[in-house]
């Protein structure tokens, strides 16, 4: 690890790295339980794969955007640690696969050669800020969304109030009322406005997919933006302190705005603001750098051979640019898997010919920003040596897929395998939807969503079937009606029937003969909510029966061997062998962070983590006595009612009042100070209480 030490300028990254390595020796040595080590490695990107002995990387690109350099760096890590293989993902991130743990922390260093990280990328932490795609380059949109982006993006990197929330948080950017970034779904998502010559956003709270997807509600029509950060900021501490911890199905933000609806939300946001360190937070939009576009001395001459084919690319792979004379090239990614020879070429293309950079798009696909109208088809024609000029970008035929059986934990059926066949079935059978925009099939391998299938116009979920004589099957639940709206509005799909999955083919088949006999022009949401859920079931009822399974049908898509129903171990199944103990373990860990957040002046971090070892101390004595501890908020009341209220322990005050204190200061020196003091105390007091309690047992 001393490379590490002399090859990343920058201490704070060099730590995180030198730190990953240690826990990854302490867990390997059994020093360190594996509930803990995964909360920590899960916060830096490394995710346990469903093949045993590898672990899938994610590497965090905040908004898509990825320079020719760092494309170049991925390429080579993928090559070096992994199989060459790059896989885009729907929150546009990058995921390499089959990587040894042991290997990560020389991984993550190589990235960080080119300011690339994997923190916060999984993890009960601020996931990746996605954007619009086009942001920048939108010919509708009021600003640039980037600047706000990137801002919101290092602000919360590392930031101690987002980094062992219940579950994870997802916050997106929206150019333009089209709300590409799906504003809606996301936890927090901001659409870019201008009201009275001031840029700012509408804002959408508590949205969110999986099992039981939530709109959003909105929040705020307008809000200037240099208040994003501060509501970001009030807004994640209150979903820590108040959101569920023990239950992961009920851990989201999405089921905290449920239960106490937005007005009560409000309330606990106006509870916060006295501890949030900065009222305001300008974002220095106009210090955001500017793409360099390559200067061409001479148009390349090229011979396009096939003009039919090059002009139907163009109708669907062009995208409009709002900077005359440019326009932005839509690679269609089939699943979103592409290798790092075809990266190299790419990212030496975009480098020569256009602005140094590809921006990664929501349906895992690449958009090259920044070509010059002339070098179009010099670059269709690079573009086709590396198969990347397949019609239909952003259309019907691009398919959204998760990963799903291939390499997921929690896959039950293929999702690329039935994507794969669903568009050879539309090139084959249904040409004209290559070209069509309105009609949007999305797939996942279960119900997390992670393939959006539940806000698509046709959505695919995995499943699993089992006959009567016991046999199980590969299946599919089939959704209709999802779509979006534009300005943070959106309809969830209807789960409407449940088919075995071999019949997937047959039952888009179903939909879209329906679709072209009886839409009458309609775009496919409206022509779904004017039949009615009834009208689909109805037809495609048939495709349900399960009493005529014939032996294709237990095999899945994309697979040789019989279906076996095999939910990977969730991760979360680690022996704990003293959670008291790793508990006080905890709490003293972030006593030692916000000692050296101190030192750094960082007041309002160091109090956050002074809070965190208080609340976490308290955890640690409930627990011992086998008390819930669902929430922070919930922790607090218990222990004043179990331990201080019966004096079991004496602080000179109640626990609520101690520990709540920052909300009731502002962030200083003086205020961090004493509760650092505070935190220790407690810690020293509780940890003294369990030691006797042990003794005398």
């Amino acid at each position: 690890m001393q490379s590490f030490r002399t090859e990343i300028e920058n201490p704070v990254v060099e730590k995180d790295i030198i730190e990953l390595e240690r826990k990854i020796r302490q867990f390997k040595g059994g020093e360190l339980d594996e509930e803990k080590f995964r909360s920590l490695r899960l916060a830096r990107g490394v995710y346990g794969q469903r093949q045993p002995g590898v672990q899938m990387v994610r590497i965090k690109l905040p908004y898509g955007k990825v320079t020719s350099n760092q494309l170049l760096r991925i390429s080579d890590v993928s090559d070096e640690y992994s199989r060459g293989r790059l896989h885009i993902t729907t929150r546009q991130d990058i995921q390499i696969h089959y990587v040894d743990l042991e290997r990560t922390p020389e991984l993550w260093a190589q990235l960080e050669k080119d300011d690339v990280t994997l923190r916060e990328a999984c993890g009960n932490t601020v996931r990746n800020v996605t954007a619009s795609e086009t942001a920048g380059i939108d010919v509708n949109e009021p600003f640039d969304v980037s600047p706000y982006a990137h801002a919101v993006f290092q602000y919360f990197l590392r930031n101690p109030i987002g980094q062992e929330m219940g579950r994870k948080f997802k916050v997106s950017f929206s150019a333009s009322d089209a709300d590409t970034g799906l504003s809606y779904m996301h936890d927090i998502g901001f659409i870019a406005k201008i009201k009275n010559g001031e840029r700012g956003f509408k804002v959408m709270l508590g949205g969110g997919l999986g099992s039981q997807p939530r709109h959003a509600d909105e929040l705020y029509s307008f809000l200037p933006s240099d208040k994003i950060i501060p509501l970001m900021e009030g807004v994640i501490r209150v979903f820590d302190r108040y959101g569920e911890r023990k239950s992961r199905a009920k851990a989201r933000m999405k089921f905290l705005l449920k239960d106490i609806g937005l007005e009560g939300f409000k309330v606990l946001l106006e509870e916060q603001q006295l501890a949030i360190p900065f009222q305001t937070y300008p974002i220095d939009f106009e210090s955001y750098p500017i793409s360099e576009v390559a200067v061409v001395d001479a148009v390349p001459e090229v011979e396009i051979e096939d003009e039919q084919e090059f002009n139907k690319w163009k109708s669907t792979n062009l995208v409009p640019q709002k900077q005359k004379g440019f326009v932005a090239i839509g690679i269609k990614v089939l699943l979103g898997d592409f290798y790092t020879d075809k990266a190299r070429e790419l990212a030496k293309l975009v480098q020569d010919y256009a602005a140094g950079e590809i921006r990664l798009s929501l349906r895992q696909n690449i958009l090259i920003p920044y070509v010059k109208e002339e070098l179009v088809p010099f670059f269709y024609s690079e573009l086709k040596k590396l198969d990347f000029v397949e019609a239909g970008y952003n259309k019907a035929l691009d398919i959204t897929a998760c990963p799903g059986t291939d390499t997921c934990n929690l896959g039950i059926s293929s999702s690329t395998g039935i994507a794969a066949e669903l568009e050879r079935v539309i090139k084959a059978e249904y040409p004209q939807y290559i070209s069509n925009p309105d009609v949007v099939i999305k797939i996942s391998g279960c119900m997390n969503a992670c393939g959006q299938h539940n806000m698509a116009n046709i959505g695919f979920q995995g499943m699993s079937i089992r006959t009567k004589d016991k046999l199980v099957a590969p299946a599919l639940q089939v959704l209709l009606g999802g779509g979006n709206f534009g300005n943070g509005k959106g309809r969830f799909a209807d789960k409407v029937v449940k088919i075995p999955s071999k019949r997937g083919p047959q039952a888009l088949r179903l939909i879209l003969d329906d679709y072209n006999a009886n839409g009458n022009g309609a775009s496919f949401a409206d022509y779904y909510w004017e039949k009615g859920e009834h009208y689909f079931y109805e037809f495609l009822k048939p495709l349900t029966d399960i009493d005529n399974l014939t032996q294709d049908d237990f095999i899945d898509w994309g697979n040789a061997e019989k279906y076996k129903k095999e939910i990977g171990i969730g991760e979360c199944a680690g022996v704990i062998v003293d959670l008291v103990a790793t508990l006080f373990f905890e709490s003293q860990e972030k006593i030692e962070n916000s000692e050296d957040a101190l030192e750094q002046g960082k007041w309002a971090a160091s109090i956050y983590y002074s809070y965190q070892s208080i609340v976490n101390s308290a955890k640690a004595l409930l627990t011992s006595e086998k008390v819930k501890t669902n929430t922070h908020a919930g922790i607090i009341k218990d222990f004043d009612r179990i331990f201080v209220e019966t004096d079991k322990i004496s602080l000179g005050q109640n626990f609520e009042d101690l520990a709540t204190q920052l909300n009731k200061n502002k962030p200083s020196k003086a205020f961090a100070e004493a509760y650092l003091q505070d935190a220790k105390q407690v810690l020293e007091q509780l940890e003294a209480y369990r030691k006797l309690e042990l003794e005398h047992a």
